[in-house]
């Protein structure tokens, strides 16, 4: 799993090479310290050399500052290898999620994915910049220093056929074990975030309905089932070091134990037990490297599969070989269309539906709650790909174009009006962002946007907050409206988008839509049979079939479905008055 991310740590690859190189130098200058320590014990110290002792304490200092010197260099490479590493990760994850499609994006939860661009990819650069550090010092400490132990005492030596191989099979075991544990740790990550975002997204339902506490008892249900996951993993993880420190104080016991008596019997010298037994120090202490590095590469390895996962997810709509660039015009059919949001679904959402749409017209659509209509829309600028069928735009079979080049020519205000952070202006110029004053004072005024915006503080460059917070819905749906008619679309596809507006405001946008935009197609869904009536046809869905198409007083005359609900409507009306 982890050889499919190092390709991410290409552009860091010198950082990293120093990074090893340094760890290297820093190891071996380090291993030189205790023979150096002997040296000064045996010789100069035993002889009463001071002139030698001096001389050897000067180079054994000199080495250490070289040591020091290779550690600080290690550290900055491996830090910026590693930190360089969950950048591209995050850059690689964020630049493949925009190529989605919906359907893409819904087979991972929001949270889900914010949780792999955050806490996994931080598992990863963190594991990545302390596995440089230590992967490659710790092995070359451990060999470098059991051969310098075994040249000094072989017989001492043999005390690590035993420590050694019971302190790997215990950390191998832990291992295996905590992998899952760490699995299911990242998916209670990604519960929690769902219950914070849900929250934290619609807080103001919260209070609106008093459920403070329930949402408090929501989280603490997450929280729980993120610590219990939390406890499982890491309480096999402290094992870790108590294991550890018993096999390195039995073996330093052990050291002293046979050293001491081999000083005694004078086969052994007072200054080479002192390295051996700081070879032994350092042969442990790798041990002890190798196995935190092996638990961070363990818990890594469960953040790169979920990683890899949003990686290799294919997006189900792909540009074909040979793209179409140009959209020619704002004609729209439906060729015997049918549409489902899952395969394995038994029934269509959309079945059989045949229509032509002349470029310039406006259309209306109409139907209750569940019939289809946004789910119509759609298919349009090809949000999803039809199930059976084909939908064309200006002549060409939609799966024909380049996506962003149909996407740039049909414009769609959606039923959950989203502004972002950021001012007026900032949100306007998502629809072009090189248009003018002008060109935005006007696509303002089409929308009935300017009736509100001269009276903010700051005009175009007031800032909206978080999600457009600082205006009303009907400002939100207006605002969109403008940021749709500054694409200059082709197409316009306004979903249930003046909901939020009073009846006058709608007949003025729609008035500025017939004056201003002739040649622009337009789709209007809309509950209220009044936004649609002077369309050039009305289609009226029904359980995802066209139930009937004509104007409106073709419609009054044939259909009863659109003929209850304007005489509901109309009714309504009668009794506000």
């Amino acid at each position: 799993m982890l050889k499919k991310i190092m390709p991410y740590m290409k552009k860091y690859k010198k950082e990293a090479m120093l990074a090893v190189l340094f760890a290297t130098f820093e190891a071996i200058f380090e291993l030189v310290i205790p023979l150096i320590m002997a040296q000064i014990v045996d010789v100069g110290i035993t002889n009463g050399n001071i002139a030698y002792t001096i001389k050897l304490g000067i180079l054994m200092v000199v080495v250490a500052l070289i040591s020091l010197s290779c550690g600080l260099g290690l550290a900055r490479f491996a830090a910026i290898a590693g930190q360089g590493l969950g950048a591209e990760l995050r850059s690689a994850q964020y630049k493949k999620i925009q190529t989605y499609s919906f359907k893409n994006i819904e087979k991972f939860s929001t949270a889900s994915l914010i949780t792999r661009l955050t806490t996994d990819v931080t598992a990863i650069q963190n594991a990545a910049t302390i596995g440089i550090k230590l992967l490659v010092r710790a092995p070359i400490m451990m060999i470098f220093a059991c051969i310098f132990a075994i040249l000094i005492s072989p017989k001492l030596a043999l005390i690590f056929l035993v420590s050694i191989p019971v302190l790997a099979l215990s950390i191998g075991f832990i291992i295996f074990k905590v992998r899952p544990r760490f699995e299911r740790m990242q998916k209670s990550v990604d519960k929690l975030n769902t219950i914070l975002q849900e929250n934290l997204i619609g807080i103001r339902v919260v209070k609106a309905f008093v459920r403070e506490k329930k949402e408090k008892e929501k989280f603490g249900e997450g929280n729980d089932g993120l610590l219990r996951a939390s406890e499982g993993a890491f309480s096999l993880i402290v094992l870790n070091m108590p294991i550890m420190q018993l096999v390195m104080f039995a073996s330093m016991i052990a050291i002293y134990w046979f050293g001491g008596n081999m000083i005694g019997e004078g086969v052994l010298e007072v200054g080479k037990l002192t390295s051996f037994v700081s070879y032994s120090f350092q042969i442990l202490m790798s041990l002890m490297m190798l196995a935190m590095v092996l638990m961070m590469i363990s818990r890594s390895i469960a953040s790169a599969a979920r990683i890899i996962e949003v990686l290799e997810e294919e997006p189900d709509i792909k540009d074909s070989d040979n793209p179409v660039f140009e959209v020619a015009n704002g004609d729209i059919e439906f060729r015997n269309v049918s549409f489902k949001y899952e395969e394995e679904s038994e029934e269509n959402n959309l079945e059989k539906i045949n229509i032509k749409i002349k470029a310039g017209q406006t259309i209306g659509i109409i139907g209750g709650t569940g019939s289809s209509k946004t789910s119509l829309v759609q298919l349009i600028p090809r949000l999803y790909d039809v199930t059976e069928g084909e939908v064309l735009v200006g002549g060409v079979n939609v799966k024909n174009y380049h996506i962003e080049s149909l996407r740039n020519a049909v414009a769609m205000v959606l039923q959950k009006n989203t502004l972002f952070s950021g001012s007026i202006r900032e949100n306007l110029k998502w629809g072009n962002e090189n248009a003018t004053q002008e060109e935005i004072e006007a696509a303002c005024e089409a929308s009935c946007a300017n009736e509100f915006i001269g009276r903010l503080p700051g005009e175009y460059e007031m800032d909206l907050g978080q999600g457009g917070v600082n205006v009303s819905g009907g400002q939100k749906q207006r605002l969109c409206i403008a940021r749709a008619l500054l694409k200059t679309p082709k197409v316009l596809i306004l979903d249930d988008s003046t909901s939020a507006v009073d009846t006058a405001t709608d007949a003025k946008i729609r008035a500025g839509f017939a004056k201003n935009l002739k040649d622009t197609t337009k789709i209007i869904i809309a509950q209220r049979v009044i936004s649609v009536c002077e369309a050039d046809q009305i289609i009226v869905m029904d359980d995802g079939k066209v139930a009937a198409m004509g104007t409106h007083d073709e419609l009054m005359a044939t259909c009863e479905i659109y003929r209850d609900v304007y005489q509901s409507q109309q009714e309504g009306v009668g009794l506000s008055e």
